[in-house]
């Protein structure tokens, strides 16, 4: 058996300092450090915090007044921002900073009298904290369907923003059909969606010349996750989504030579590393990583006085 390494896979710089945020606030200040939602969506990710000390909360309500408490990668509203200062928080803000982006560029088009459009899912945390970022009207969606019977206030006075879990494959087509209703419609450049998610997404479809099945490491409610496992069967492999390596069924692997293995944006190394040493027990392995760019884009831990 062939297993073949997309490149790249797993981490990004956004996921990366949303952990290091924790970790040097645990360092810090000692446990407990509060975290309002999970820090990113990985169960590993967060339960190995959480045996460091850190408590994850779903209501600032719950947090002791005066607590150390991290806002998630993902993003949040303005309430809640107002609500941490109401409570005496000690708050620092792990937002990636290609959500902050998008705060910023919806926020903009907002104070300059537009409507605002967010393409991405209704219910997920960063749509839900843009949303709230936003003074004027907004609308979420999701479907072209969503784009036929949009109704708006304004049709000349319109801009739209996308989920950064979202690449400009998964959101083309809504884009497409914004800019055919309200061809005065604004938004940003291409060059603005988030590098991750797309490059992640060009890696599957390399990889998926060379592969006859297609397993991808990451949560079930990760949205960057199921793109993921989206484009490979876009490419026409059989392609599953595995938490880890307890999920694999031999059968998948039946008369399958080649197999291609990529991990969502919010996935350890480790948890890939447990995938291979599963795959190891059914016979002989050959690993190799495909060739790619690596990715050098890091961010600097929030400007913070609590950390």
């Amino acid at each position: 058996m062939e297993v073949i390494l997309a490149q790249p896979r797993g981490f990004c710089a956004g996921v990366i300092r949303a952990i290091e945020t924790v970790e040097q606030a645990l360092h810090v200040h000692g446990s407990p450090v509060y975290v309002l939602h999970e820090i990113v969506h990985n169960r590993h990710v967060v339960g190995a915090l959480r045996d460091r000390g850190a408590f994850f909360v779903e209501d600032l309500d719950e947090v002791p007044l005066g607590s150390v408490t991290i806002f998630s990668a993902h993003g949040v509203s303005n309430f809640v921002v107002d609500q941490a200062k109401r409570r005496n928080l000690r708050a620092i803000d792990a937002t990636c900073p290609l959500v902050t982006k998008v705060h910023l560029q919806a926020r903009r088009y907002s104070r300059q009298g537009m409507e605002i459009i967010i393409v991405g899912h209704p219910g997920h945390p960063e749509v839900e904290g843009t949303r709230g970022r936003i003074d004027g009207p907004v609308h979420v969606i999701s479907t072209i369907e969503e784009v036929e019977i949009l109704e708006v206030e304004q049709p000349d006075r319109l801009a739209y923003v996308t989920q950064t879990t979202l690449s400009l494959d998964d959101t083309r087509h809504l884009i497409d059909g914004l800019k055919s209703r309200f061809p005065a419609i604004l938004g940003p450049d291409l060059k603005d969606i988030c590098y991750a998610t797309q490059s992640r997404q060009n890696a599957v479809r390399r990889i998926s010349q060379e592969i006859d099945l297609l397993l991808v490491v990451g949560a079930r409610y990760s949205s960057n996750s199921n793109r993921l496992r989206e484009a490979g069967v876009q490419n026409g492999l059989p392609a599953y989504l595995i938490e880890d390596e307890g999920e694999i069924e031999p059968e998948w692997l039946q008369k399958k030579a080649k197999i291609g293995i990529t991990a969502g944006a919010s996935t350890p190394e480790i948890l890939v590393q447990g995938v291979l040493a599963r795959l190891s027990t059914y016979g002989k392995l050959s690993v190799r990583e495909m060739g790619g760019t690596e990715e050098t884009i890091r961010f600097s831990l929030p400007k913070s006085k609590y950390l």
